[in-house]
């Protein structure tokens, strides 16, 4: 096995690198498609979702198969090598198949234990096997991802660790409030008919909406997902469906819009969300100022020194003057600075002198800064700015939830007054400091655990073709030594021909089991790839016999797993 994981996630690189290389449907194919083309690569599949863009591979070569990979993850995204590469991380063999698992688990996602990731590796490897680009370690890598993640959610709380995406961004459109309460007769509106969107919907309609309204491109799919929500026996609120010319109109009567379309450009712009809001109020819309107000910092005394050519008590009067750093001389002119500057050199303070301090000096420093911790608790700030109250927001009468990337709704809408929105910058912020439950432990032994065992499967996978063409090779010895044996005695009745047949079989049987058991265990075990090898090389097996035997268990499999993932 030498299987490869070349991506970016959430975890690596900042949401807007993310929103830029994010794949369209027919890029992932095309890059799938590429890969397999590639000489370092048998097999492909290609994870992607909202927050991460993941390439495995099967390849013959590590540092060329990161090479290629790479750049056709740069190729297909859209987004330079250069710009790409200081966010991409590389998984290589048992780490690969330990990224999968967690990923399968939740432990990887923004959301930890979120379950929706499974149906998003089902996706990807079905598409992998349409292609035809999944082969033996693509099928059973995914197969058995997809087996770890159902058994951390049903062996262990995971799911009380985290929730869906969508869950969460409604938990942060209500302040960390009761997303029932806080839903509780707003009107909807569900921009997109996919997957994630549907999920909002439900979850809208069950937390008690009392209106959805669908827009989709294709108003068929709108049609369908409002009739499923309108027929849900579990809620009673009604769904309509309309076109997206029709969304700016239906976001003037919203009170909540989640979106999450495969579309390339904005599909709320900063524009028509002020309008919206102008529509609901009455009143324009105004954008908050992109660049804070200047605080004011109390002034400090500074000594004057005879001579200086610039005057530091009118400059630290200034707003938001600082005599730290850089920012003392910020704003002078050139022809002050120099004259400054000419004035330090040559003054008649020696500045060395006066700065330098003796050891007893700074121990009766230190001392001091020592009893006034043990007094306050810490060291007290000798400059501090004074507190400048924030702007009151007006409450927001719109909220928006952006669960798409690349984003639908322009950032711009965060400054606007009236409205709350949370997109998937927002989400990662929020989720960086959320409580992980003690279950996370436990589902991370089970990742390590399910590791070792798939490792030690494909290892002892490795060697199988090899036993299979020994006892192969066995067989005939057995058959070409009994036809010889009827040769010498051409009167053996037929009884003394099958015991005398059945008698060596066992003896070969017996000679053979104990090293091949032997085999397929040092095999299994990390390092043991070279078990094959020797096997060959003692018994000299023919490569293409092994190689026939491989061919022939691949065809089985790959008839048994167009049937479908698990």
């Amino acid at each position: 096995m030498s299987l490869l994981v070349v991506g970016l996630s959430h975890r690596s690189a900042p949401v807007s690198v993310l929103e830029r290389a994010s794949l369209s449907a027919d890029a992932q194919l095309k890059l799938l498609q590429d890969t397999v083309a590639a000489e370092p690569a048998a097999e492909a599949a290609v994870l992607a979702t909202c927050n991460r863009i993941e390439l495995y591979a099967d390849v013959d070569k590590f540092h060329a198969g990161v090479a290629e990979l790479s750049t056709l993850l740069a190729q297909h995204s859209g987004v330079g090598l250069e710009e790409l590469t200081p966010y991409l991380y590389v998984h290589y063999e048992d780490r690969a198949v330990h990224h999968l698992f967690s990923v399968a688990c939740g432990l990887d996602s923004m959301v930890v234990g979120e379950g929706q990731i499974l149906g998003q590796l089902k996706d990807s490897l079905a598409k992998a096997q349409e292609l035809h680009t999944a082969g033996r370690l693509m099928n059973d890598l995914f197969q058995q991802g997809l087996r770890v993640g159902k058994r951390a959610h049903s062996e262990t709380g995971i799911d009380r660790a985290g929730q869906s995406l969508v869950t969460f961004g409604l938990e942060q459109l209500a302040a960390g409030g009761d997303v029932q309460r806080w839903a509780r007769g707003k009107r909807a509106l569900v921009i997109g008919a996919g997957s994630m969107s549907s999920l909002a919907a439900a979850t809208l309609a069950r937390a008690g909406v009392a209106e959805i309204v669908v827009a989709n491109r294709t108003f068929d799919r709108a049609e369908r997902l409002a009739q499923i929500l309108t027929e849900d026996e579990g809620t009673d609120v009604p769904a309509r469906a309309v076109p997206m010319e029709s969304v700016p109109a239906e976001l003037t009567r919203a009170d909540v819009a989640v979106s999450c379309t495969g579309a390339t450009g904005l599909v709320l712009t900063g524009a028509a969300i002020a309008t919206a809001v102008e529509g609901r109020t009455g009143t324009p819309a105004a954008f908050d100022q992109e660049t804070p107000s200047v605080r004011a910092l109390p002034p400090t005394t500074l000594g004057t020194e005879d001579g200086c050519p610039v005057d530091l008590s009118a400059v630290q009067q200034q707003p938001g003057f600082s005599v730290m750093g850089e920012a003392a001389v910020a704003g002078m002119d050139a022809a002050t600075l120099e004259q400054h500057a000419a004035w330090v050199d040559n003054a008649t303070v020696d500045r060395r002198t006066a700065t330098r301090r003796t050891p007893e000096a700074d121990a009766e420093l230190i001392a001091a800064l020592a009893s006034t911790v043990a007094t306050l608790g810490r060291i007290p700030e000798r400059r501090r700015p004074e507190p400048v109250a924030a702007p009151v927001r007006p409450e927001p009468v719109l909220f928006l939830l952006d669960l798409a990337m690349p984003r639908d709704v322009d950032a711009a809408a965060h400054r606007l007054a009236g409205v709350r929105l949370v997109d998937i910058e927002s989400l990662a912020e929020a989720s960086a400091d959320a409580p992980m439950a003690a279950d996370v432990d436990q589902v991370r032994r089970i990742v390590s655990d399910e590791v070792a065992a798939f490792g030690a499967a494909q290892r002892a996978a490795h060697i199988t073709p090899t036993v299979v063409a020994l006892r192969t090779m066995a067989a005939d010895v057995v058959a070409g030594e009994i036809a010889r044996l009827e040769g010498r005695l051409p009167g053996l009745d037929d009884k003394h021909r099958a015991e005398i047949t059945q008698t060596v079989k066992r003896v070969v049987d017996k000679l053979l089991h104990a090293p091949t058991v032997r085999v397929k265990q040092l095999a299994a075990e990390p390092g043991g790839a070279g078990y094959a090898d020797a096997l060959r090389t003692l018994f000299d097996l023919d490569q293409e016999a092994v190689a026939a035997v491989s061919r022939a268990e691949d065809s089985t499999e790959q008839n048994a797993e167009n049937r479908g993932p698990a």
